[in-house]
């Protein structure tokens, strides 16, 4: 039977990258995610849940509206940003950029975006500039092989059949050649650093700063560690729970500020309030927990404080704000601004940083209110609120986005009844 499947595995690997070029049929990114799941299914379970399956401009509604919006349309080919390839897809569709390619339906492989073989085929980390200081990007950022998988475990694997009684020394059956032995690669930032580092637009304003936010939290915390946890995933056979059975693995989900669980592990609140005469004075500490700012990665994504003071049946008596933190709290709001000549500007043509005032790594922040004192108070409560869009863009959104993605997520909660 195991000889069996180890001839069985190779043969579906064919067949699931048939009808490919020559080329592709020679380049381990034309092979199929499905293929992994001949052995991975609770590997490729968690990925195929993960933004990282969702990451091209056909499949993530934001990155797609913001696409089409600044670049053009994903299904044509030949689309530029200024003359030159669309810098996008050297991370949101990486295969493609690859193979210099913008139509992203054309191939499974362009429309799959980070898929398996995208970050198991890094043979090593370039870093996010080149020699002369320019910078790399995406899929630019490393040594990619097209002929060879690399993976953390340390084993030596061979594309051979081995016999079913095998054991140590002998290597271990892969269907596709892989190299264990890139432990210092993938067990580091340096792994998700290509895309996760930083980002500029044209007039080199800075959309996105996530390691340098890291380095200056001096932090030993690797990225794995919170995104990539190991974790008892129910153990799958042919795409069935096999009953009272786990396996342990790297968690292939990914988490990031698309969940809700995610959200809340970054940040925490503590609150006192006490009554001095006609006012209810309220202290609320506001805690990054993070390695890097809160929240981090795109210039639209943002969090804010609601306080607010109810009666003992619910009804809010006062809160903190009328329409938003940003404009009736600031200091409650925790996001970045791009400018151009001193004004508010969209990312794509923004020329500078006006002010960020995003939770700085493992901050502590202390808000400090007055709240006139009204008959009936009796619940003093605080939350931390998460949003992958900013109010205007949301406005502008609804109707062509999800619904999902256009609500708030409750990050944090503390209360205080009297």
């Amino acid at each position: 039977m195991f000889r069996s499947y180890l001839i069985l595995v190779p043969l579906l690997l064919l067949s699931l990258i048939g009808g490919k070029t020559a080329a592709e049929e020679k380049s381990v990114h034309h092979v199929k995610p499905e293929s992994c799941k001949q052995c991975h299914e609770e590997i490729y379970l968690q990925w195929q849940g993960s933004m990282h399956a969702m990451s091209s401009a056909m499949k993530d509604p934001i990155h797609g509206a913001f696409y089409r919006n600044v670049v053009g349309d994903p299904t044509k080919e030949g689309v530029t940003k200024g003359g030159k390839y669309p810098v996008c897809h050297k991370c949101h569709a990486p295969v493609a950029a690859l193979e210099g390619s913008t139509k992203i339906d054309a191939k499974p492989a362009y429309e799959n975006g980070i898929s398996c073989v995208t970050c198991h085929s890094f043979k090593s980390f370039k870093g996010n500039d080149t020699a002369d200081g320019k910078p790399l990007y995406g899929i630019d950022a490393y040594e990619v092989d097209s002929q060879s998988l690399y993976g953390p475990s340390g084993i030596t694997y061979t594309t051979k059949r081995m016999p079913e009684d095998s054991k140590w020394p002998a290597p271990v059956h892969h269907a596709v050649p892989l190299e264990g032995n890139k432990s210092a690669l993938f067990k580091s930032n340096d792994a998700c650093m290509g895309c996760h580092e930083k980002r500029s637009n044209a007039n080199q304003a800075p959309l996105c700063r996530t390691g340098k936010e890291y380095r200056d939290a001096d932090s030993f915390v690797a990225c794995q560690a919170c995104h990539m946890p190991v974790v008892e995933a129910q153990k799958m056979k042919d795409g069935k729970a096999v009953p009272g059975e786990t396996v342990a693995v790297a968690d292939h989900s990914m988490f990031g500020g698309h969940s809700d669980k995610m959200i809340t592990r970054g940040v925490a609140l503590d609150m006192e309030a006490e009554r001095d005469g006609d006012l209810l004075k309220a202290r609320v500490t506001v805690r990054n927990r993070l390695p890097h700012s809160y929240p981090t990665g795109a210039p639209f994504r943002n969090a804010y404080l609601k306080l607010a003071v109810y009666d003992e049946a619910g009804n809010e008596l006062w809160k903190n704000y009328k329409v938003h933190p940003i404009k009736d709290d600031p200091d409650a709001a925790f996001w970045y601004a791009l400018g151009k000549d001193g004004k508010p500007a969209m990312p794509p043509v923004a020329t500078e940083l006006l002010f960020d005032n995003r939770l700085k790594p493992n901050e502590v922040r202390v808000l400090e209110y007055e709240i006139p004192v009204q008959k009936g108070m009796q619940i003093v409560r605080a939350e931390v609120y998460y949003d992958l869009l900013l109010p205007p863009i949301k406005a502008k959104s609804k109707g062509k986005l999800p619904d999902e993605l256009l609500q708030p997520k409750l990050a944090a909660s503390v209360e205080i009844r009297r």
